[in-house]
């Protein structure tokens, strides 16, 4: 491949990654997708529907990625969060700081860009300071911190970071097959779950958990099938185009949000380039824009107090920080990690359900003071 085929590739990769984060954005603003809205719904109410549509999701997305496994088109071991460094205590300190930074923003990052398609001036404050927080826990003061702290807390599996990696290793039986069969298993007990539910049963909500799960499958895709090169031209390494991770992606929104800043801020600079991460961040805007026009529900929204927008702030900072140090967000995490059955990703979900469980109890502990 020369050098002129590989960046025409990286565009296709490119306006491809642009193009199912648009789906993306449209599918969350059209069913009301919110993994944050689905803890609330739980903990106040008592209702699982949303939480059954982001259990479909999951499943959806898990039985897809070890389909093309097995299909030999993706390498289950290349994502990041199935790296043989399992940073446990990384994963569980960044999930509970961000799920109880996400309830007080009033919503985890996806839904933040979500509602800035919808009109939301607030979820735009949110973005900026979720960014700022996110690169200098990426490379700046935060970041040094978390290297030193909560970094160093961590163990190494050779056979890697997916479950049923280990199960493979340990039985001697076929990765490939293994990570299928366990996928079937538990995506697809997720995915009757959900179904059983009578008040889960309308379009709208089995469109938000296949919809949304069948996107993430297809950015696994777009990064480790269509976007991946076995050797380089120059380097002769295998790479994975548009990467920012240099490893195979699908969505994920604390880091990336991070990203945009940097190519927004330095756009002059001929090496900041567009990656898969900063496509995905604009996708779901347009695609939450294009749906709220079409429904007629885009609305100008502000902030209502000074305390509205100092815990909407403190949220944002809090994600920023706990999504970088949690290797991902509740989409991240959520829906990409758990695809893979990365055990990492198990306890950065059970840290965000935490958080976001105590950060609701705050907020009602907020209410009745007033």
């Amino acid at each position: 491949m020369e050098i002129a085929d590989l960046l025409k590739l990286q565009t296709q990769v490119l306006w491809a990654a642009f193009a199912v984060a648009t789906a993306f954005g449209f599918i969350a603003q059209r069913t009301h997708f919110c993994t944050m809205g689905a803890i609330s719904d739980i903990v106040n109410m008592g209702d699982w529907t949303r939480m059954r549509m982001w259990g479909m999701a999951v499943g959806v997305a898990m039985v897809g990625f070890y389909a093309m496994a097995w299909l030999g088109w993706i390498d289950p071991g290349k994502a990041i969060y199935t790296t043989g460094r399992i940073v446990w205590l990384s994963a569980l300190v960044g999930g509970s700081l961000f799920g109880f930074g996400m309830v007080l923003a009033s919503g985890c990052g996806s839904k933040t860009l979500v509602r800035i398609g919808a009109g939301s001036l607030k979820s735009l404050v949110v973005f900026f300071v979720m960014g700022l927080a996110a690169f200098a826990t990426l490379r700046g003061v935060f970041g040094v911190l978390r290297v030193n702290t909560v970094d160093t807390v961590a163990f190494d599996v050779a056979a890697g970071g997916a479950i049923p990696a280990w199960i493979a290793s340990g039985f001697g039986s076929n990765p490939a097959l293994t990570g299928l069969v366990m996928a079937v298993l538990v995506g697809g007990g997720l995915v009757v779950w959900a179904l059983m539910g009578p008040e889960f049963r309308s379009i709208n909500n089995v469109v938000g958990g296949l919809g949304i799960g069948l996107v993430i499958v297809l950015m696994w895709w777009v990064s480790g099938r269509l976007g991946f090169v076995p050797e380089h031209p120059e380097t002769l390494d295998a790479v994975y185009l548009g990467s920012n991770t240099g490893r195979m992606e699908s969505l994920t929104f604390t880091a990336p949000m991070a990203y945009t800043l940097d190519w927004l801020i330095f756009f002059s600079d001929k090496s900041k380039v567009l990656t898969f991460g900063v496509v995905t961040v604009a996708g779901v805007v347009v695609g939450a824009l294009v749906c709220a026009l079409i429904e007629g529900s885009f609305r100008w929204e502000g902030f209502r107090s000074t305390q509205d927008t100092a815990l909407h702030i403190a949220g944002a900072a809090l994600m920023g920080v706990g999504g970088v140090t949690a290797l991902g967000c509740t989409v991240g995490q959520g829906l990409s990690g758990l695809s893979t059955l990365s055990f990492v990703s198990v306890v950065a979900v059970t840290g965000i359900v935490l958080g976001a469980i105590a950060s609701l109890r705050f907020q009602m502990w907020l209410l009745d003071r007033e």
